[in-house]
């Protein structure tokens, strides 16, 4: 088994330590580091090069937002290190625009150990971290006051059928629910999810989900 290599970037020194107990438990996960502030973070992302990081959004010197950018652009295409997001408030516009910025996806602190290391082997597996019932809130909350002229433009891009895909992500349906939904094969779901991924140019769910709102493809309550 190859051990997933994490980084802990987080300024409260017993978050920190909590965290690093919880996955010093897992034998599939080792922490190759750990951060107290954003610059620290990003720097450590480059030199040890972590399949995943667990990034606070509120950090001293470099705040987590733009950490998790700088991470995200350093990224290749498809390799890099993917970006969890901690907070403490589920409605929380720091947690937004991390997401906007290319994180994964976010957990609150007070989420179950278990949750947490999930999440984090999903996101190791290049996998999309599935929308909990506090990320689609969120975005829904944030998206309609945020300026996105990029992502306005890339929705027009799509096909019919890439539109009818996002509207379902949007909703929270995973590849194997969309596939039931629309009658078509999961590898033409997978197929239609990546074409949908390289024109809004994400990597993430959440990233397309927000580019869905912020268009007005989709609408809150959907």
């Amino acid at each position: 088994m190859t051990p997933i290599n994490l980084l802990i970037v987080e300024d409260d020194v017993p978050t920190r330590i909590g965290l690093r107990a919880i996955f010093e438990a897992e034998p599939d996960v080792t922490v190759v580091g750990e951060c107290a502030d954003g610059e620290d973070g990003v720097r450590k992302a480059r030199a040890l090069q972590p399949d995943v990081v667990l990034m606070d959004v509120q950090l001293p010197l470099l705040d987590g937002i733009e950490a998790t950018k700088r991470i995200v652009h350093d990224a290749a295409e498809d390799g890099g290190p993917r970006v969890i997001v901690l907070t403490t408030f589920a409605l929380d516009e720091y947690a937004y625009r991390s997401l906007e910025a290319g994180a994964s996806g976010f957990l609150l602190k007070r989420t179950r150990a278990e949750d947490i290391v999930q999440a984090v082997r999903v996101a190791a597996d290049g996998s999309a971290i599935p929308m909990s019932s506090l990320t689609k809130p969120l975005i829904q909350q944030f998206a309609q006051i945020s300026s996105a002229p990029f992502h306005h433009r890339s929705v027009r891009g799509l096909t019919d059928r890439e539109s009818e895909v996002l509207e379902l992500i949007a909703m929270g349906l995973s590849n194997t629910e969309i596939s039931e939904r629309l009658a078509i094969t999961l590898d033409t779901v997978k197929s239609h999810v990546k074409h949908v991924f390289t024109k809004l140019g994400v990597r993430d769910r959440a990233q397309a989900v927000i580019a869905a709102y912020e268009s007005g493809l989709v609408s809150p309550g959907l």
